[in-house]
């Protein structure tokens, strides 16, 4: 059996003018019954400040599940007439370092095998998230992953800030973790206990999407270790991104 969570995850790899550009990481959502959505960083679809503006993405599905290796990039258009077809959104602190871009399920291959976080795995009310919480981040840094079967690898982390609060009045909290390029856009995520049988077959609560690391702005390089602080934007965006 093949744990739900890593068939969320997917490598994201952007092209432009004919030729590979960056690789990152991204997840499925599914607000209803009848729609997917790809999740993933907005800086990996769109970056002026890096100059970063690819015309389109290539994800990797697996086509058979009774055989992780086989699998098939699957190219999804970043614009059409000029225009972009990914969400992102803003609040009144500013742009919001989250996209979401709609998937046809009907161009998916027919024995697509994957799994989506859908509303029932935002936190909400009940759910306890509390400094120190024990998460996971979920996805290829640095590109790197199982060639093989095409898997993610997860990296350990905790909740280093409040959760629930905006940090420094931005729209993500913190996360304590390794992380490198190439994990920007992957599903933070905290296990539910044992027994809880709430959120059906993915048994885990979808906190945020993971954005960049956090460092001290007035870190001297030479005498001090970098901070080990990463952003995670509130995942409770994608309601509203991915709203009708």
């Amino acid at each position: 059996m093949i744990e739900s969570i890593l068939l969320t995850a997917v490598r994201v790899c952007t092209f432009g003018a004919g030729r590979a550009l960056t690789n990152a990481s991204g997840f499925f959502f599914a607000p209803d019954e009848s729609r997917l959505f790809l999740v993933t960083s907005r800086h990996v679809l769109c970056d002026a400040a890096s100059g970063h503006h690819p015309e389109r993405i290539e994800i990797e599905l697996h086509t058979d599940p009774a055989n992780l290796a086989a699998a098939t990039g699957f190219s999804i258009p970043l614009y059409r007439d000029g225009r972009s077809l990914w969400r992102q959104g803003e609040d009144g602190a500013g742009e919001i370092d989250v996209a979401a871009i709609e998937i046809e399920r009907a161009a998916l291959p027919p024995t697509t095998l994957h799994a989506a976080f859908t509303p029932a795995h935002l936190a909400g009310r009940r759910d306890r998230v509390e400094v120190g919480s024990s998460l996971l981040i979920v996805g290829f840094p640095l590109g790197f992953h199982d060639q093989l079967h095409h898997m993610p690898v997860a990296r350990q982390a905790v909740v280093a800030s409040s959760f629930g609060l905006r940090f420094q009045g931005q729209g993500y909290f913190l996360t304590d973790a390794r992380t490198h390029r190439g994990t920007s856009g992957a599903p933070v995520v905290m296990r539910l206990p044992d027994g809880d049988g709430s959120r059906g077959e993915l048994p885990w609560l979808l906190l945020g999407v993971h954005s960049a690391r956090l460092d001290a702005g007035g870190r001297d390089a030479e005498v001090d270790e970098a901070l080990g602080l990463n952003c995670a934007w509130y995942a409770d965006i994608l309601l509203t991104l991915t709203r009708d």
